[in-house]
C-alpha cells in the first residue's frame, strides 16, 4: 500500500468501505449532488437488532490498497455504487457491461453492488432488479437514500454470515493464513504443519474476527478477539499483525471512550444516528452486561477483564503497535496512519506534548517517490494535525511548506492560486491577520520579520495570480503594521514597488472578495502620516455664534430633580467625551486641527487631505501637504463648509499616499487625543465686516474677559477734546443683516472718566436696515476725552514765584499767588526741572465697541454674533488747574472762583469761561482766572442712603453726590480751551479740581436773610438814602431751606461807622435811635416757610452808617454752622432833609 489515507481516525476501523464512482460521462455537478446524498446515509440501525453499521463512502480508491482487506477490513471495499447517464435503450447493453468492469476491479473484495441510472425510461427501465436502480433524471430521485439503506442491509448480511463463519471455531478444518501483499514470497516452502504455524494463523484469524465484530458492531467481542489475537501473535513474534491487534484494540477501546468520534470534521457520526449500541447505551450503568456476560463499564473491573483499554494505555499500545509497524518498510502507510490516528486521540485528550511526538515521527516516515501532489496533501494534513493539538506555528510551518509546494519549479503548471491560499491559511499561526484593527491594540505579537517574509509572498503570489489590487492590498498592509520593523532601506523599496503597482490599480477603501469568499478589509494608512492629535476648532471670534438668554433661564431642561442617576452620569459623560462647548455655522468655512508626524525616512507627500464627518451635508475642502523626512509634530488644518444644520460628528480624515486612498477613523486610532467629536451647525447667520476712519492702531487690546478684538484703531486728542469716529457697516455674508445693538466697554484704564466717552445715535444707522448682502451702512460715534484736569502737588513747587499774573487783577493786588519750590524736593541738575516736561504725561485710554448682530435663519433660531472694535486713544494734557479757591463776593449769594490755569501744551492757547473775556496762555505758562458765580443751591440731591439705595455705603453716596455738585457747577462755568494754530478745541472740566471746603463756598446757606431798609434789598453795594429825623422802616425776613425746623434765633443791630482806617465806631447813642428794640426775636421756622420781623431806624445826624447784626448765642445757633447766618451788609446814608421853599 502506496497511498496514505491521512484523514484516518480510528473510528474508522468500524466502518464499512463503499466506493461510489460514475461510468461513462457523468456531469461533475450532477455526480457529487447524487454523491453528497449517498454520504449522508452515514449509519444505519440494523433491524430487529439494536447494532449500527457505520459505512465510509470515497469517490476514489486505489486498488492497491484495496489488497491490504485482510489485514485491516476496514481498508477492504465491501460495497461498489456505480452512477451513470444512459438516455438510450441501445445504450444500455454497454452501460451495464460496463459496470461489471467496474465490478470486477474490486470483485474479490465486494459484499454487494448497485447501479444508478439516470435518463432510461420504457421497458428496461420498469423491470425489477435489484442491483440496478432507474431514474428519469437527477431531480426525479426521492428514493436514492431509501436504495441506499437497502443496499447497507445486504452488507450488513454478508458481513454477518463472514463473521459468523471465521467466529466458529472448526478444530477439523485449516485456518487459512492471512497475509498481507509483500508477506506471499516469504512464506512459500514454509510448513504449515508447524505449531508456530498454526498459532500464527489462528492469531491472524483472531485479529481478522475481532475486525469483522467491530464492523458489525459487536464492540465487547471485538475487544475479547484482539486480546486473544495480541496473545497469540506475541508468543509467535508476528509483529506486523501483532501491530494490527493492538492497533485494532486501541481502536475499540477509542470508539467506546469517545463515542463522539475522533476525527474532528466527521467526529459527530454517532450522534447523528439518532441512537447508540446497546453497549455505549449501557457502559454507565455499573453491573450492566453484554450478550457476552462482559461488563461494559469503565471502571476497574473491566480493566481487570482487559476488555477495554483505559485512556492512558491506549497511547501506550498505540506506541508499541507503531514500533512494530517501524520494523517493516513496506508497511510505511500503515505506520503513519497509525501515528495520525494516535495523535487525534492525544488530540482529544488534551495531551499536546505527546501528540506532537508522534508527528515528529510521522514525519519522519520515509514512503515511496511522492508526487507533488501527495506531498502538498501531506504538508496540509500535517499542518491540520498540530493546528488541532494548539501547535498553531508549527502548524503555519508546514501550511507554508505545503503552499510552496504548489509553487515547486518542477511543476509544469504552477498552482499560484492554491499557493496564495495556503499561505492564507497559515497567517493565524504566526499570530498574523489582515485586520490592521488587530494591530492597533497593545504591543505587536509574533515574529515580525517571519511576518514580513509571508507578507512578501503573499504580495509575489498576488503577483503570479495576475492580481494587482492583492498585490496593492498586501503591501499596504505590510508598510501599515510593519512600518515600525523596517529598515529605511526596506522602507523606500516598499513605498517604491506599492507606487508601482498602484500606477496600475490605485489602492482603494472597498473589501477585496477572494473566491472562496475570504473578504479582505481595507487597510488605511493611520501611520503615513502619524496624527498625534485631533483638535476641532471654534470659529474666529468675530465670527462665533452666540445664543440669546432665554427669560426663563438657560439649560432648564437639562437638571433633574434627583441627586444622583446612573443613567444622566453615563449619558453626561459620554457628552464631556465627545460633545464640543462650541458650536458652527451653516454655510461658514470650519477648522480641524491635526498635529502630524512623517516617520518615513523621506520627504513624505500627502495628497487629497480631507475630513470625513457624519450627520450634516459638509462640503470637505482636500488639502496637500509635504512632511519632511522624519519630522517632529506638525500642524495641518484641515477645512470645510457645512452645507447643513444639525449634529455633525467628525469621524476622521481621508488622505492619498503613494497611490493608496485611505479612510482613517478616529475609533481605529487609540493613541490620538481629541477635544471631542461633536459639534452642533446652528442656522447660517449674516457676517459684518467693519472699517473706520481712523488708521488702524499698532496696540492690541487685551479686554479681561478673553474676547479678540477684530480691529484696533487709535486716535491721539487732547484733554477735553471730541472727535467723530465714522464705521462702514458693510455685510460680506449671504444673510441680510437685520438685527444690530451696540455696546461700548471702557477697559484697561485707571483714570477717571468724566461725562461721556462715547456716544452715538443708533436711530440713523438703523434706519438703513435690512442691511443686503454686499451693502454697507455708516455708523458715527463721538469720542470726547474728559481727564482730571487738576495737578498734583510735586507738580505745584516747580511754578516760580515771578511772572505769575493775575487774570483781571493787577499784579500789586493781594490776590496774587506766589508758590516757591521746597528746598528738600529742589532737583539738583536743573535741566531736570522742566515745567513743560512733568505736565506733558500722555495718558491712555481704551475702549471696545461690541456690535451685536444678527439676521437670517440663525436670528429666527435666537442666535447672533459679536464683532468688536478697539479703540486705542492717547490722551495728551491740554490744560492743567493746579489751584483753586474762592473769595466772597459783595453779594451773599455770589462768590469768585478763583483757578490757576497751566498750558501743558507746547503751542498758544486760549481759555475761556461763560460771560468771561479770552485768557491767552502761552506754552508751559500759568495764570490765574477769576469767575463770579452765583452760588448754587445743592439741596436736591440726596442726602441719607433712603433716597440712594443704589449704592453700597454712606462713602459711596458722598462721592456720587460730590460728583453731581462738580457737574453742575462745570455745566453753569462752560469753560473752554482752543489752540488756534492747531485749530484744535475742547473743554476744561473743574470736576475733580474741587475740593468740599470750594464746594461750601459754592453753595447757597440753607438760611436765606433778607434785611429791607424803607423797603429796598440791601445787599452787594446797595446804599439805601434816607433823612435825618425821619423814622426808616427795618425788615429782617428768614426763609428756612433746610429740611428740618431752625429757630428760635435772637439778633441784635449794632449801628457803627467805618473811618476807613481801620477803626469802627460804635458810640452812636446820639447819633441813631431805634424806634422799638434794636433786638429781634425770631420763632421757629418750619422747612420751606419764611418769617418776617420789623422795626424801624431814626437817624438824627447825617453821615454813611452801618448795621452790625450779631447773633446771640443759644442752643439753636450754636447747633448750625456759621455758615447758616451770613447775613448781607447793611449801607445807609443819612441826608439832611430837603428844605422846602415857599413861594
Amino acid at each position: 500500500m502506496s497511498v496514505p489515507d491521512y484523514m484516518q481516525c480510528a473510528e474508522d476501523h468500524q466502518t464499512l468501505l463503499v466506493v461510489v464512482q460514475p461510468i461513462g460521462i457523468v456531469p461533475e455537478e450532477s455526480f457529487f449532488r447524487i454523491y453528497k446524498r449517498i454520504s449522508a446515509v452515514s449509519q444505519v440501525n440494523v433491524r430487529d437488532s439494536q447494532r449500527v453499521l457505520y459505512i465510509r463512502y470515497r469517490h476514489h480508491y486505489p486498488p492497491e490498497n484495496n489488497e491490504w482487506g485482510d489485514f485491516q477490513t476496514h481498508r477492504k471495499v465491501v460495497g461498489l455504487i456505480t452512477i451513470t447517464d444512459c438516455s438510450s435503450a441501445k445504450d444500455w447493453p454497454q452501460t451495464f457491461e460496463k459496470f461489471h468492469l467496474q465490478k470486477e476491479m474490486y470483485g474479490s473484495t465486494l459484499y454487494d453492488s448497485r447501479l444508478f441510472v439516470f435518463g432510461l425510461q420504457g421497458e428496461i427501465a420498469e423491470q425489477p432488479r435489484t442491483d440496478v436502480a432507474f431514474y428519469p433524471s437527477y431531480d426525479e430521485c426521492e428514493t436514492v437514500e431509501k436504495r441506499i439503506e437497502d443496499f447497507i442491509e445486504s452488507l450488513f448480511i454478508v458481513l454477518e454470515s463472514k463473521r459468523l463463519d471465521r467466529a466458529t471455531d472448526k478444530s477439523g478444518d485449516k485456518i487459512p493464513l492471512l497475509c498481507v501483499p509483500f508477506e506471499k514470497k516469504d512464506f512459500v516452502g514454509l510448513d504449515t504443519d508447524s505449531r508456530h504455524y498454526k498459532k500464527r494463523c489462528q492469531g491472524r484469524m483472531r485479529k481478522h474476527v475481532g475486525d469483522l465484530c467491530l464492523q458489525a458492531g459487536m464492540l465487547q467481542d471485538s475487544l475479547v478477539h484482539y486480546h486473544m489475537a495480541v496473545e497469540l501473535l506475541r508468543s509467535v513474534n508476528d509483529f506486523l499483525w501483532l501491530g494490527a491487534a493492538l492497533e485494532g484494540l486501541c481502536s475499540a477501546s477509542v470508539i467506546y471512550h469517545y463515542p463522539g468520534g475522533t476525527g474532528g470534521k466527521v467526529g459527530s457520526r454517532r450522534a447523528q444516528g439518532g441512537s447508540l449500541s446497546a453497549e455505549a447505551g449501557n457502559r454507565h450503568r455499573p453491573g450492566a452486561l453484554t450478550s457476552n456476560g462482559i461488563n461494559a463499564d469503565t471502571s476497574a473491573e473491566i480493566g481487570r477483564a482487559k476488555n477495554c483499554l483505559s485512556p492512558e494505555d491506549i497511547i501506550d499500545k498505540y506506541k508499541e503497535a507503531i514500533s512494530y509497524y517501524g520494523k517493516y518498510k513496506n508497511a510505511g502507510v500503515i505506520e503513519l496512519e497509525a501515528c495520525v490516528k494516535a495523535v487525534r486521540v492525544l488530540a482529544i485528550q488534551k495531551r499536546s506534548m505527546e501528540a506532537s511526538e508522534f508527528l515528529q515521527n510521522a514525519v519522519y516516515i520515509n514512503l515511496r517517490q511522492l508526487s507533488e501532489e501527495e506531498k502538498i496533501q501531506r504538508y496540509s494534513i500535517l499542518s491540520e494535525l498540530y493546528e488541532r493539538i494548539g501547535f498553531h506555528r508549527k502548524s503555519a510551518f508546514f501550511k507554508r511548506i505545503a503552499a510552496m509546494q504548489c509553487a515547486a519549479p518542477s511543476i509544469p503548471e504552477p498552482g499560484w492560486r492554491a499557493c496564495y491560499k495556503l499561505l492564507l491559511e497559515t497567517l493565524p499561526g504566526y499570530s498574523l491577520s489582515l485586520d490592521p484593527k488587530d494591530f492597533s491594540k497593545g504591543t505587536h505579537r509574533g515574529w515580525a520579520a517571519v511576518q514580513m517574509r509571508l507578507l512578501h509572498e503573499l504580495v509575489y503570489a498576488s503577483r503570479r495570480m495576475g492580481n494587482p489590487a492583492l498585490c496593492v492590498r498586501h503591501l499596504s498592509f505590510l508598510l501599515q503594521t510593519m512600518l515600525d520593523f523596517l529598515s529605511d532601506q526596506e522602507k523606500k523599496d516598499v513605498t517604491q514597488s506599492l507606487e508601482s503597482y498602484t500606477a496600475k490599480c490605485p489602492g482603494t477603501m472597498e473589501f477585496i472578495t477572494l473566491p472562496d469568499g475570504l473578504k479582505l478589509p481595507p487597510v488605511p494608512f493611520t501611520k503615513l502620516p502619524i496624527v498625534r492629535s485631533v483638535k476641532l476648532l471654534n470659529l474666529p471670534t468675530s465670527l462665533r455664534p452666540h445664543k440669546m438668554k432665554s427669560l426663563l433661564g438657560q439649560n432648564v431642561s437639562t437638571k433633574s430633580p434627583f441627586i444622583y442617576s446612573p443613567i444622566i452620569a453615563h449619558s453626561r459623560g459620554e457628552e464631556r467625551n465627545k460633545k464640543i462647548d462650541f458650536q458652527w455655522v451653516q454655510g461658514d468655512v470650519c477648522e480641524v486641527q491635526l498635529m502630524v508626524y512623517n516617520p518615513m525616512p523621506f520627504e513624505l507627500r500627502v495628497e487629497n487631505m480631507g475630513l470625513l464627518t457624519t450627520g450634516v451635508e459638509f462640503e470637505s475642502l482636500p488639502a496637500a501637504l509635504s512632511l519632511p523626512a522624519e519630522s517632529g509634530l506638525y500642524p495641518v488644518t484641515l477645512v470645510g463648509v457645512p452645507q447643513t444644520t444639525g449634529q455633525i460628528t467628525v469621524n476622521g480624515y481621508h488622505t492619498s499616499v503613494f497611490g493608496v486612498f485611505s479612510d482613517c477613523l478616529l475609533d481605529n486610532l487609540p493613541g490620538v487625543k481629541t477635544n471631542g467629536c461633536t459639534v452642533e451647525v446652528i442656522p447660517a447667520l449674516p457676517r459684518l465686516q467693519i472699517s473706520t476712519s481712523l488708521p488702524r492702531s499698532a496696540h492690541t487690546l487685551q479686554p479681561s474677559s478673553g474676547d479678540e478684538i477684530s480691529t484696533n484703531v487709535s486716535v491721539q486728542l487732547y484733554n477735553g477734546e471730541t472727535q467723530q469716529l465714522i464705521i462702514k457697516l458693510e455685510n460680506i455674508g449671504t444673510e441680510p443683516l437685520e438685527k444690530l445693538e451696540v455696546t461700548a466697554k471702557t477697559v484697561n484704564t485707571k483714570e477717571k472718566l468724566y461725562g461721556d466717552f462715547l456716544s452715538w445715535k443708533l436711530e440713523d444707522t438703523l434706519s438703513q436696515f435690512p442691511l443686503k448682502p454686499g451693502k454697507i451702512a455708516t455708523f458715527t460715534v463721538n469720542i470726547k476725552v474728559k481727564l482730571d484736569f487738576s495737578c498734583q502737588e510735586n507738580l505745584l513747587q516747580d511754578l516760580s514765584d515771578d511772572g505769575i499774573s493775575v487774570s483781571g487783577l493787577p499784579l500789586s493786588s493781594p490776590f496774587r499767588q506766589v508758590v516757591k519750590p521746597r528746598v528738600e524736593t529742589k532737583p539738583i541738575n536743573p535741566q531736570e526741572s522742566s515745567k513743560v516736561g512733568d505736565f506733558s504725561h500722555v495718558k491712555t485710554l481704551e475702549a471696545i465697541l461690541n456690535f451685536k448682530y444678527s439676521g437670517g435663519p440663525g436670528h429666527v433660531e435666537g442666535y447672533y454674533r459679536n464683532l468688536s472694535l478697539g479703540l486705542h486713544v492717547e490722551v495728551e494734557p491740554s490744560v492743567f488747574f493746579t489751584r483753586v479757591s474762592t473769595l466772597p463776593a459783595t453779594s451773599t449769594r455770589q462768590c469768585h472762583l478763583l483757578l490757576d490755569v497751566f498750558n501743558s501744551t507746547e503751542h498758544e492757547l486760549t481759555i475761556s469761561a461763560r460771560n468771561n473775556e479770552d485768557l491767552i496762555l502761552h506754552a508751559g505758562e500759568c495764570q490765574r482766572m477769576a469767575i463770579q458765580v452765583d452760588k448754587f443751591n445743592f439741596e436736591s440731591f440726596p442726602e441719607s442712603p433712603t433716597d440712594g439705595t443704589q449704592f453700597a455705603n454712606a462713602k459711596q453716596l458722598e462721592e456720587e453726590r460730590q460728583q453731581a455738585k462738580g457737574l453742575e457747577i462745570n455745566s453753569k462755568l462752560d469753560i473752554c480751551w482752543k489752540i488756534p494754530s492747531l485749530k484744535r478745541e475742547g473743554e476744561a472740566s473743574v470736576e475733580g479740581v474741587l475740593n468740599q471746603l470750594v464746594l461750601e463756598h459754592l453753595q447757597l446757606a440753607p438760611l436765606q436773610w433778607d434785611i429791607l431798609v424803607d423797603g429796598k434789598l440791601c445787599d452787594c453795594d446797595i446804599v439805601v438814602n434816607c433823612k435825618v429825623g425821619d423814622p426808616i422802616p427795618l425788615e429782617v425776613k428768614l426763609t428756612n431751606w433746610s429740611k428740618h425746623s431752625v429757630g428760635p434765633f435772637a439778633l441784635t443791630m449794632m449801628p457803627y461807622q467805618d473811618y476807613q482806617n481801620g477803626v469802627h465806631n460804635y458810640e452812636l447813642q446820639d447819633a441813631i435811635t431805634f424806634v422799638g428794640s434794636n433786638t429781634f426775636y425770631i420763632d421757629s421756622v418750619k422747612p420751606t416757610k419764611d418769617s418776617v420781623y420789623f422795626g424801624a431806624l431814626l437817624f438824627l445826624y447825617t453821615g454813611d452808617f452801618y448795621l452790625n447784626i450779631k447773633f446771640h448765642e443759644d442752643n439753636c445757633s450754636r447747633e448750625l454752622p456759621l455758615s447758616w447766618f451770613c447775613l448781607p451788609s447793611v449801607h445807609i446814608r443819612a441826608m439832611e432833609p430837603t428844605v422846602q421853599t415857599k413861594l
